[in-house]
């Protein structure tokens, strides 16, 4: 598979997460794809995603990821993102705040045939915690 294929794989990925047309993810993810960081109790494949991300965009209805810095080889995409949105729904049993998170990732994605198969990942979970006004610590 070419590089170019896997990007734009991993950009119609970016796209159900910030249209929140998760149907998508069904495009460009194989059904058993592996999450190395998944979110607690999140299932393999799209399934895992849509869940996911249904979630975020509950809790975070204006939720966004802007891609700050990508490459890519023949199998991987690798990139450096913010994440946006304002609390207005619960996350993780926190009632909304309507304050604004702004945070930090970088995301590595393994491709095969022009489906993500295998990702690695970390965001600024405490910076999400931290921005709600959650003492932690």
């Amino acid at each position: 598979m070419s590089k170019q294929l896997n990007i734009e794989a991993q950009q119609k990925f970016g796209e159900a997460v910030n249209t929140g047309n998760f149907e998508l993810f069904k495009e460009v993810v194989a059904p058993n794809a592996l999450d190395n960081d998944p979110a607690p109790g999140q299932l393999l494949g799209p399934e895992g995603y849509m869940h996911f991300f249904t979630m975020m965009r509950t809790a975070f209805p204006d939720f966004k990821v802007e891609v700050e810095h990508l490459v890519a080889d023949e199998n991987n995409v690798a990139f450096a993102y913010t994440a946006t949105g304002t609390h207005q729904g619960n996350f993780n049993g926190i009632p909304a705040t309507g304050k604004s998170i702004k945070i930090r990732g970088m995301q590595i994605s393994r491709f095969e045939n022009g489906k993500m198969v295998e990702r690695w990942g970390s965001s600024d979970e405490l910076g999400i915690l931290k921005q709600l006004g959650v003492q932690v610590g």
